[in-house]
């Protein structure tokens, strides 16, 4: 989506705060004993008590068999995205790491964005993983620059996970949205700075880098939709929607105990 009016802009804005809310709201509950269909129930009841709609629920990617029947994602350890919270939920255990991954649309407009949080007291490599992942997002952003290239938000990706011992999970990235939950440009977590499409004033981003403790290769679930680790190592997965602005990237589902970044002029 290219943001083109005032209003497209305040709508995409508002839109992105209230993802930002409920999915703080959602990483508190985050909690030994918790179901993950628990999660997804409270996803859907605070989007549409604000008077919004849950963007995956019923959505279809291309190429995939089926609608997604959940409004939220809910990946669990090996799980690296796009685990099905409802089908056959599971309860979380003290030691998980678990992503929750949400798309909101209001005013039609949509935003999507996703956090990995630790389910009680994990090791130490867990910890690693989460704020290498979260480093990897904060790359990618100040990367995202009026004038530059996709690639250079690859680059950064891929970079900022040089020396960490964890792996980059290639296969899968980020993607346009606004108009829809995936749009081009596709933005891969890994690439060549200076190539690719260039980065114009308007343009609605999803950035969402993905690492494995182990190697990277992932398999796809029966359910054809969740997405696994290869060897059954853990992952973790951050991501912020975008605006690119003349003022610098705009991260309009910054959750409220976030800092704005990356910024040279006031909202």
């Amino acid at each position: 989506m290219i943001v083109r009016t005032p209003e497209q802009r305040a709508a995409l804005v508002e839109g992105g705060r209230r993802l930002g809310v409920i999915l703080e709201e959602l990483a508190k509950m985050v909690a030994p004993g918790v179901s993950t269909e628990t999660l997804d129930e409270m996803a859907e009841r605070l989007i549409r008590e604000g008077g919004d709609e849950p963007s995956f629920l019923g959505y279809t990617p291309e190429g995939f068999p089926r609608a997604y029947p959940a409004s939220l994602c809910v990946s669990v350890n090996d799980e690296v995205v796009h685990g099905i919270p409802n089908e056959r939920p599971r309860t979380l255990k003290a030691g998980d790491i678990v992503s929750l991954d949400l798309g909101l649309t209001h005013e039609g407009i949509v935003v999507d964005s996703a956090l990995t949080v630790p389910v009680g007291k994990v090791d130490k490599t867990a910890y690693a993983l989460m704020d290498a992942t979260r480093e990897a997002l904060e790359a990618a952003i100040a990367a995202a620059q009026l004038g530059a290239r996709v690639g250079d938000i690859s680059h950064a990706t891929e970079r900022a996970f040089v020396g960490t011992g964890f792996s980059v999970v290639k296969a899968l990235g980020g993607h346009g949205v606004g108009g829809g939950v995936h749009e081009e440009p596709y933005i891969s977590n890994a690439g060549k700075p200076g190539t690719g499409p260039v980065l114009e004033a308007g343009m609605v981003l999803a950035l969402e880098p993905i690492a494995s403790e182990g190697k990277a290769a992932v398999v796809l679930g029966n359910d054809g939709y969740t997405y696994r680790t290869k060897d059954g190592s853990r992952a973790a997965h951050f991501e912020h929607t975008i605006l690119v602005e003349e003022g610098g990237p705009l991260v309009v589902t910054r959750r409220p105990s976030e800092p704005q970044l990356f910024r040279k002029n006031e909202l």
